[in-house]
């Protein structure tokens, strides 16, 4: 019978579906890490984590490799594995490419948001507005952002700006913590900004504003050092 632990939808299944459940594991590690329950510089041992999700060694390895992939796991030979840590120089790397992507995604994504997606992410910067606390702010943040560029019809370029979103998730959360109010207060006064524009359809305008955005947040982490320490 396949095992089941703590209630996880990962079961052992043939070969066959080799795939399917180690695309299962990857999701499922991958939101441990993105929430931060599995933080930087944890173990990821093998073994725990096919116990954990009920299936066999494998498709862990499997899954693994494609959290590698993502930057979200370093994977060191006849060692082990762990949940990537804080990197200056990755993380200034990472955010000068996606100065460049991000911004050409929300202009291309402008003019072809439905009316009803504006209206939604005018309600998004309004909620992140009220965010109480980093996890909220985050998953608002992400989705606001995420959505803005739906619009675009480059599924290539969608796809690499969501693997750099990931792999970025503990600079954010960095940010959020070590940011002061006027720098949050601004993050949110962008927001309403860049809605403004797309609400204008100006995607010109939207961009630029985007590219503000992100590099803000860039020279911000860059100013505390302490944090990559």
């Amino acid at each position: 019978m396949p095992r089941r632990k703590k209630g996880t939808a990962v079961n052992n299944v043939s070969d066959g579906a080799l795939t399917l459940v180690s695309g299962q594991v990857a999701g499922a590690l991958r939101q441990a890490i993105l929430s931060s329950r599995l933080r930087p510089g944890s173990r990821l041992r093998q073994e725990e984590l096919a116990e954990e999700y009920g299936a066999s060694r494998i498709p862990v390895r499997e899954a693994l490799r494609t959290l590698e992939s993502e930057g979200l796991v370093i994977l060191v030979p006849n060692s082990g594995a762990w949940v990537a840590r804080l990197d200056q120089e990755e993380c200034i790397e990472i955010y000068k490419i996606r100065e460049q992507l991000e911004p050409l995604a929300l202009r291309e994504s402008t003019p072809n948001l439905p009316d009803q997606c504006v209206e939604h992410l005018a309600s998004l910067a309004e909620a992140i507005e009220t965010a109480e606390d980093i996890d909220t702010f985050l998953r608002l943040d992400r989705e606001f952002h995420i959505l803005s560029y739906q619009g675009a019809a480059m599924p290539r370029l969608l796809q690499m700006i969501e693997t750099y979103w990931n792999s970025t998730q503990h600079y954010r959360r960095a940010f959020a913590i070590v940011a002061g109010g006027n720098a949050m207060s601004a993050v949110r006064h962008e927001h309403a900004l860049i809605v403004d524009s797309i609400a204008r359809r100006d995607g010109e305008q939207a961009s630029l504003l985007l590219y503000g955005h992100i590099r803000r947040t860039r020279l911000e982490l860059q100013s505390h050092r302490d944090i990559f320490t």
